[in-house]
């Protein structure tokens, strides 16, 4: 009876082991995965429970250290229970059935060592590690007295070996860090964006609004300038009476002024035309007004060009190639555009620029629609390329300017992590009408196929 109440007591203890097993294990993971942000806000409130989570997670390196520390001492103090209590116990149990003592204390000791392990995986991993990352903020807070307990009485110890890894780390020329980094990148960002969208916990709209943010570092003046062909230009020894008469009919306030072929002079405004006299306005030359332009580079970020255009004081700049010729240009109307998407007024044509829906679910997409907004309309991306709209997408896959009802079929590139099963998707574009040897509209259709077949593209 003594062998039977031996062999319960080590598995009493076991269990009891891989409980504080677990605790080191829920304080690895619950730790690392709290929301700082909201342990912050919490603090802030006067919560002193969050606050003491939030010092222990300024010294995450610190904590860790501690906590396998505590798991390696555990794991082993398992080793050194099970076996004499109860793999012992199992093979002296055997031995009075009959079985001899070898065969006894070897079944014993596999027994004791499955036992053991099964109960520390389940016990004393897997369910503290699921735990921790599905409520990473309650087991933070409730762990975090207790931890910080723990860390200020064995943190001599937990020192020594913490310095023994950084030394190590400097030998192989590793700069240690004391803490984990949290910053998320912008693909992390857009990845949050897009599940919280899927899963309904983000509006679509305010889903877009998101994305267009995390785009917007990303974008250049060439992205969002009015290409040169759309732009109304002026020279400089034109009459003010042209600028009053393009003024009237486009119903624009600012044109830029060229001298000769390429080059940018200057910016005419109709707040200078407004204040020239009557007999001025009949004879003065669009250089006699034109005041100095914004000039900016293709490539200039778009946060940058913000503040180029409040420190100028002014909403229009002139982007210029690297050839020094007027690529476009580019107003805060357009750059705001980049932010909350097209911003219709009394001046725009009524559906010129805008993607609708037609019959069977496919889209009429203007051919200077960006990219990335038809990658927001069809959830899907498109493929990367040396193109900015549709309708560049389109020459680019034709290899020659295209003609009305021009077709060709492409293959969307497979998110990251797509399963065998998941099938793959195309996208059929017809050109519907060309402007000026580019596409002007673009029938686009959305089709799924299944997985591994291959797509030509045909014009």
């Amino acid at each position: 009876m003594s062998v039977v109440l031996t062999i319960l007591l080590g598995v009493l203890v076991v269990f009891l082991i891989t409980a504080v097993t677990g605790y080191f294990v829920a304080q690895e993971f619950g730790f690392v995965a709290v929301d700082r942000s909201r342990l912050k806000a919490r603090a802030a409130a006067g919560d002193a429970t969050a606050q003491r989570a939030l010092d222990i997670t300024a010294r995450t390196s610190f904590m860790l250290s501690g906590a396998q520390l505590g798991i390696t001492v555990t794991g082993l103090l398992v080793g050194y229970v099970a076996e004499p209590m109860i793999g012992s116990g199992i093979g002296e149990l055997l031995g009075g059935v009959g079985v001899p003592a070898g065969t006894g204390v070897a079944v014993g000791t596999v027994a004791a060592l499955l036992l053991s392990t099964v109960v520390q995986m389940v016990f004393g991993e897997l369910f503290p590690k699921n735990l921790a990352i599905a409520r990473p903020e309650p087991v933070a807070r409730r762990l975090a007295l207790s931890t910080r307990a723990y860390l200020r009485v064995f943190g001599w110890l937990i020192w020594l070996f913490d310095r023994a890894s950084i030394l190590l780390l400097k030998a192989v020329r590793i700069t240690p860090v004391e803490d984990v980094q949290h910053a998320a990148t912008p693909r992390d960002l857009e990845r949050i964006v897009e599940e919280s969208r899927d899963s309904g916990d983000l509006p679509a709209e305010l889903s877009t609004l998101l994305d267009r943010t995390l785009d917007f570092h990303e974008r250049t003046a060439e992205h969002a300038m009015i290409p040169r062909p759309q732009v109304t230009l002026v020279e400089a020894d034109d009459p003010v009476s042209r600028v009053v008469e393009l003024m009237t009919t486009t119903g624009h306030s600012r044109f830029p002024v060229l001298t000769g072929v390429e080059t940018v002079t200057g910016v005419v405004c109709l707040r200078d035309v407004l204040a020239l006299d009557e007999e001025r306005l009949s004879t003065a030359r669009v250089a006699d007004i034109a005041r100095e332009a914004v000039l900016v580079p293709t490539s200039l970020p778009l946060s940058t060009l913000v503040t180029r255009l409040h420190e100028a004081n002014e909403q229009f700049a002139c982007v210029v190639d690297e050839y020094g010729g007027l690529a476009g240009l580019v107003t805060t109307e357009d750059i705001a555009e980049e932010l909350v998407g097209e911003i219709a007024d009394e001046h725009d044509p009524e559906d010129e620029s805008q993607a609708r829906v037609i019959e069977d679910g496919d889209w009429l997409l203007p051919g200077a629609l960006h990219v990335d907004e038809v990658e927001r309309l069809l959830g899907h991306d498109l493929p990367a390329g040396d193109y900015e709209t549709i309708g560049g997408l389109v020459i680019t896959h034709l290899r020659r300017l295209p003609r009305p009802a021009d077709r060709i079929t492409v293959e969307l590139p497979r998110h990251p992590g797509a399963d065998d099963d998941e099938p793959d998707w195309v996208v059929n574009l017809v050109v519907e009408a060309v402007d000026r040897h580019v596409p002007e509209t673009v029938r686009l259709e959305l089709r799924e196929t299944p997985h591994g077949s291959r797509t030509e593209v045909t014009a």
